[in-house]
């Protein structure tokens, strides 16, 4: 059991789980921010059940959109 949490591990998995963390929150950034919400609402995206919550609250809420610039 122990070999399973050998320091390459880690370090492997934050080489591929960092880019895959922003690929998920870089989106839901910029949806956040032009619904009107606070952008950093996007790291809930990593949070499992928080990210459901956060897409449905998304999903049924009135949005404050802005104008395309």
């Amino acid at each position: 059991m122990g070999e399973l949490f050998q320091p390459a591990h880690l370090l492997i998995l934050m080489i591929f789980g960092l880019p895959f963390s922003a690929l998920v929150v870089l989106p839901f950034w910029m949806i956040f921010k032009k619904a009107g919400f606070p952008a950093a609402l996007s790291l809930l995206m990593l949070v499992p059940m928080a990210n459901i919550i956060a897409l449905y609250v998304l999903a049924f809420s009135r949005w404050k959109s802005t104008p395309a610039a």
